[in-house]
């Protein structure tokens, strides 16, 4: 069978699918509004008005119902997505401290008053600052899958 056939077999059977649930779930609420009052024409679209607006409180509940569905589904995925983003994170605050911890090692002589003071002092604390981003995103990362594993 083809990808397009498939597909298109997919997505008429949601097509489909979803006509009946509307029309399920509309039907007590046609059912209700359906009946005209006898002989008053001014309260048409009262009734008409009534009727959308019992559609929308049906679309409205509908529409939570499949944001709670999917939010359930997609639960499992957050948290394991959460944990991947502070280990990526914590790759990527660790790059800088590769980069810049030979400009500590080279300058570490003039740590004091030497010619390269600036760049060691400038090092120094690029290197601190990102080493305990890296190192504490890891350990956030692990804390969550420690935690939520018992």
């Amino acid at each position: 069978m083809k990808p397009q056939t498939i597909g298109r077999a997919l997505g008429i059977g949601l097509r489909v699918a979803g006509r009946m649930a509307g029309q399920r779930i509309m039907g007590p609420a046609q059912a209700s509004t359906a009946q005209p009052v006898a002989g008053n024409a001014v309260t048409q679209p009262n009734a008409a008005r009534t009727a959308g607006q019992i559609s929308g409180q049906v679309s409205a509940r509908t529409g939570r119902g499949v944001a709670q569905g999917v939010g359930g589904f997609l639960r499992p995925f957050r948290r394991v997505g959460g944990i991947l983003w502070l280990e990526v994170t914590g790759v990527f605050f660790l790059l800088p401290v590769i980069v810049f911890a030979p400009a500590v090692w080279r300058t570490r002589l003039s740590w004091a008053h030497g010619p390269d003071h600036r760049t060691f002092v400038a090092a120094v604390i690029v290197v601190l600052v990102f080493l305990y981003l890296g190192v504490s995103s890891f350990w956030r990362a692990n804390r969550r899958s420690a935690r939520e594993h018992v």
